[in-house]
C-alpha cells in the first residue's frame, strides 16, 4: 500500500504536458511525406542532414490550438531566419490549403501525413505537437500543446541558441 501511495504522489507532481519522447537525443526517423497539393515539394529525412536548426510543427485545420498557435509561427517566421517544416497530420489536403490561405503559411516545407503512418514515428501523440531538430539532425526539443509566446520564448528560442553554438 505505501508503494502505491508513493507511486502515486510522484505521479501528482508531474507535468502532463511532457510527454517524454524516445525520439529525445536520436536521429530524425526514416520518412518522406508527400507535398501538399500545390506544393512542389514535401518533407523528408533529406531536410534534415543540411546542418541548420530547425523547429518541426505538427498541425491540422480541423485543430483548434493549432489555429491559436499559428499566429506565433507566423512572426516567428518573419523575424527569424530558422526553417519551420510542417507536418499536416491526418488531415484532407483542401481543408488544409483553405487553412494555410486563410492564416498565412508560415512553413518552409509541408509534408502530408493523410493516414498517420509518418506520424507514428515521430511518436506524434495529436496535435499540435511541435520539435526542435539540432543541425545533425537530431530531434532535442519534443512538445505537446500548443506552442505560446512564452513557451517559444523560454524554451525553444533557448534552445535554438545552443544548438546553433554547438554546431558553429
Amino acid at each position: 500500500f505505501l508503494a502505491l501511495v508513493i507511486a502515486f504522489s510522484i505521479g501528482l507532481t508531474l507535468n502532463p504536458r511532457e510527454i517524454p519522447s524516445a525520439l529525445i537525443g536520436k536521429a530524425v526517423p526514416d520518412f518522406d511525406m508527400p507535398p501538399l497539393p500545390g506544393y512542389e515539394e514535401g518533407l523528408s529525412t533529406a531536410d534534415f542532414t543540411g546542418g541548420e536548426v530547425a523547429i518541426v510543427s505538427v498541425f491540422a485545420s480541423w485543430c483548434r490550438p493549432c489555429r491559436e498557435e499559428h499566429p506565433v509561427f507566423m512572426e516567428f517566421a518573419r523575424t527569424n531566419d530558422i526553417p519551420i517544416y510542417g507536418i499536416n497530420y491526418r488531415d484532407d489536403s483542401e481543408n488544409a490549403l483553405a487553412w494555410l490561405r486563410a492564416l498565412g503559411d508560415p512553413y518552409t516545407k509541408i509534408g502530408a501525413d493523410l493516414d498517420g503512418r509518418q506520424g507514428i514515428e515521430w511518436g506524434i501523440y495529436g496535435v499540435p505537437e511541435t520539435f526542435v531538430v539540432d543541425g545533425a539532425g537530431t530531434i532535442i526539443f519534443k512538445h505537446v500543446a500548443q506552442v505560446t509566446p512564452k513557451l517559444l520564448r523560454r524554451k525553444i528560442v533557448p534552445l535554438i541558441e545552443q544548438a546553433r553554438a554547438e554546431d558553429a
